[in-house]
């Protein structure tokens, strides 16, 4: 991969820091001139993509490009009429597009073992596998088997979705399991207060603070699914979209979302790297990393700051038995 000059290196790094201009719109407006090149034009004719949380915003964003970039793609989502609609949406962007609407509530682990079977019989190679789907409730809520709904859709779902697609995603060459984080994962640091409260019952209930914590878990999650899946040959990558207008940051932040709209990156901006991940062979030369801008960030404010491995382990180990897969060191 090409990186950019000291100098511009230098900047990129201080945008990283200076949040209102890195996560704006200003960030990839000055990063485009050194980031690595856009993928071929053809890079994913033929091959199967699975992006959850797809019916609109930044999930719609990206798959309207991976279908331009030729992918079959498979849209799930909790809604199927809104799903649907969204398949108009991208055919009429992408003519001839191949692009397959797909009900699945990722919370609810029944439903995607459900998912899951009929999509191994029906996708025997699977290139890519992107976790998108997004909550933020107001309030504590909990899913069809118990768990703190966020945890559920942005944490255990995932984990169970991606272990049993790992036959599809082995048998496919150059595979790659992409999760969408959040740079909020920055304001919500591993810690004992999280590891031990993994379904946020203890103290006063905020939802963008249970936002904030399983995207800090979300990293996490990438980084075990790395180790775990390596042996299958599926790179896995987590990434943060920076600022983007899209229905999700409107509703549940409009106030942040009025006061900084004359910067924000559109949607497109905002799946940008996502689809990059996906599709650039790049990415396929390391696993494990956290990317924003089609660059790898530190995963922690203060690059030299650790997490406790007693506590990574902890969480994982949790994580797992909620899903109901082997503990195997991830």
């Amino acid at each position: 991969m090409s990186r950019p000059s000291p100098v511009l290196g230098a900047l990129d790094a201080v945008l990283d820091k200076v949040v209102p201009a890195g996560y704006s719109s200003i960030g990839p407006a000055l990063r485009r001139r050194w980031w690595p090149a856009d993928p071929p034009a053809h890079a994913l004719v033929g091959k199967h993509v699975l992006v959850t949380g797809a019916s609109r915003g930044l999930g719609l964003a990206a798959a309207t490009d991976l279908a331009r970039l030729g992918a079959v793609v498979h849209l799930l989502g909790r809604d199927q009429s809104r799903l649907d609609e969204a398949a108009a949406g991208l055919r009429l962007a992408v003519p001839n597009a191949d692009v397959r609407p797909e009900t699945c509530d990722v919370s609810d682990l029944d439903a995607v073992r459900a998912y899951a079977t009929r999509t191994l019989e029906q996708v025997p190679a699977l290139h890519a596998l992107i976790h998108n789907a997004g909550v933020m409730p107001e309030e504590r809520s909990e899913s069809a088997q118990g768990i703190e709904l966020t945890l559920a859709t942005h944490v255990v779902g995932p984990l169970l979705l991606t272990e049993l697609l790992r036959p599809a995603l082995a048998a496919a060459d150059d595979s790659r399991v992409l999760i969408m984080s959040s740079g909020g994962m920055y304001s919500a640091p591993l810690n004992a207060a999280l590891a031990d409260d993994l379904q946020y019952r203890e103290g006063t209930y905020r939802g963008i603070r249970a936002y904030a914590r399983t995207k800090r878990l979300q990293v996490l999650l990438g980084e075990q699914l790395a180790t775990r899946l390596a042996g299958d040959g599926v790179v896995v990558h987590s990434m943060h979209p920076g600022w983007a207008a899209t229905e999700g940051i409107a509703e549940s932040m409009p106030g942040f979302a009025r006061a900084i709209r004359p910067i924000l990156r559109d949607a497109r901006s905002g799946a940008d790297t996502l689809v990059w991940l996906t599709a650039a062979p790049e990415a396929t030369a390391t696993t494990g990393l956290f990317w924003s801008d089609r660059h790898p960030r530190s995963t922690t404010y203060l690059p030299w700051t650790t997490e406790d491995p007693v506590l990574r382990r902890k969480v994982w180990d949790a994580v797992a038995a909620l899903a109901g897969i082997d503990h195997a060191p991830a």
